[in-house]
């Protein structure tokens, strides 16, 4: 129970919100010295990556949109339309965004979130490993974060 002193809101302020991630981010800085080392540095900054397959008449075909951050891989999204599936294209974008992510930025490893329905197997193909289940994420749905170490 929050005490009578204080007035508890709701709705979205930008500037309450850009406040919160700095007081966040300042405390956690006080707090671990691993992020202590890793601000100001280029691994704390989020750089985007993305990788497009085209087909022939230049419309999309597959694609993969992630970031890296802290010497890691983060896959955000990853699609190839049905009608190129079992073509390699989504082995390849991954394995792609890996080499970039590995060679270019230094990222050590890579992780994804995925759904039970989306492609558990198709990562733990790919040499990602199991590291957590969220059930019922959404209701009725299950989470796999799954990672794999990069080199």
């Amino acid at each position: 129970m929050v005490s009578r002193m204080f007035h508890m809101e709701t709705g979205v302020d930008k500037e309450r919100l850009a406040l919160l991630r700095s007081r966040l981010a300042a405390t956690n800085t006080a707090a671990s010295p691993a992020i202590r080392a890793l601000r100001g540095t280029a691994d704390d900054q989020e750089v985007p990556l993305a990788l497009w397959a085209l087909d022939q008449a230049g419309g999309l075909a597959a694609g993969l949109a992630a970031h890296t951050w802290g010497r890691w891989l983060h896959v955000n999204h990853l699609w190839v339309d049905d009608r190129h599936r079992g073509a390699g294209l989504g082995s390849g974008l991954l394995a792609e965004a890996e080499r970039v992510a590995h060679e270019d930025r230094g990222c050590r490893n890579s992780r994804v979130e995925t759904w039970d329905f989306q492609a558990p197997g198709f990562y733990r193909a790919q040499g990602y490993e199991l590291v957590s289940v969220i059930p019922d994420y959404p209701e009725g749905v299950k989470e796999f974060t799954l990672t794999k170490r990069l080199g």
